[in-house]
């Protein structure tokens, strides 16, 4: 028996989310820990399973309170760092009308590009079912080296490995490098969750179902999912293809978050019934769940404080059948 479930490596921070105006006027902004790894493990930890956090966070303040928030969450953080010299990274984030966001982030360096592969506790990973991570972690060398040294060890130990792209293009020198980088994150992988926009770009092509048939040939990955915001999520299994429709939510706020739930659901389907002999049924069980979840979370602000309960994620699919 492993310890976890699912340990997962990457950024730990702070979204800064517009909430009204002051008396005077002036933009408030609202302090959400975030960080699409510990949005994962919050998810994941809501649906009953045992989840550990790898990275490290500014030994100040805001690293401090999120320290407070994923242990409050129940995620382990035995191999969560705190960094003397450079301080907790920063998010700002803008929200469109439509609940699309954009991101500035304040990371030059930033605490959890410093998490160094001298920190990082191989024995916390190879206790582990599954490994998450995503691609913010390889825009720098030093994290860089971390990811490599935990994708290694998770796969020595016979992991689960999953990955999510999620790009962030300001926060790569090129779009080349990010290429290439997640082009490694590909090669490690058993599951992928991918968006829209990203396929497009690390494709080139357009027609979703042509840049999926690419990834396959290329990198021979059991399960991808695509998801599509409002348009829905597909999942491609082999030769197999589902699809779901969204729970579209008349009070939206924003989607920060939404991918990451969405992820979390699809990595505790798999936990739960592993990779083997998936049909369309199944496919379109885990889709449904997940598109579902992850309606919740844009009904809210931030997300890893407030992921939905599976009661809540079963109560909405039901009143949408």
């Amino acid at each position: 028996m492993k310890r976890f479930d699912v340990v997962a490596l990457g950024e730990l921070l702070i979204d800064f989310t517009q909430n009204g105006l002051s008396g005077q006027g002036n933009m408030m902004m609202e302090a959400n820990p975030g960080g699409a790894p510990c949005n994962v493990l919050a998810m994941l930890q809501k649906l009953g399973k045992k989840t550990a956090f790898v990275g490290k966070v500014g030994d100040d303040f805001l690293g401090k309170m999120l320290a407070g928030v994923v242990a409050d969450a129940g995620i382990n953080t035995d191999n969560l760092k705190f960094d003397r010299d450079v301080h907790t990274t920063l998010a700002f984030v803008h929200t469109y009308e439509d609940g699309d966001r954009d991101f500035s982030f304040y990371r030059n360096p930033g605490a959890d590009i410093m998490l160094s592969a001298d920190e990082v506790d191989e024995s916390i990973i190879k206790d582990a079912r599954l490994f998450h991570f995503g691609s913010l972690s390889l825009t720098y060398e030093v994290s860089r080296a971390a990811t490599q040294k935990a994708v290694a060890a998770a796969k020595e130990s016979g992991c689960i490995v999953t990955f999510d792209p999620n790009l962030r293009e300001p926060l790569w020198k090129t779009l080349d490098e990010a290429h290439d980088q997640i082009d490694w994150g590909m090669r490690q992988c058993d599951v992928l969750k991918i968006s829209d926009n990203e396929i497009q770009w690390f494709t080139g092509r357009e027609d979703f179902d042509e840049g999926i048939k690419i990834l396959q040939d290329t990198y021979n990955i059991p399960l991808i999912l695509l998801s599509m915001g409002r348009d829905g999520s597909s999942a491609y299994y082999g030769d197999v293809v589902a699809e779901a429709k969204p729970f579209i939510q008349e009070n939206t706020i924003e989607t920060t978050g939404a991918g990451d739930t969405f992820c979390a659901c699809v990595l505790n389907y798999v936990l739960d019934n592993g990779l083997e002999d998936l049909d369309t049924d199944k496919l379109t069980e885990m889709l449904v769940f997940a598109n579902a979840a992850a309606s919740i979370i844009t009904t809210r602000k931030g997300a890893l404080k407030v992921m939905p309960e599976r009661s809540e994620v079963e109560k909405l699919i039901a009143e949408r059948q």
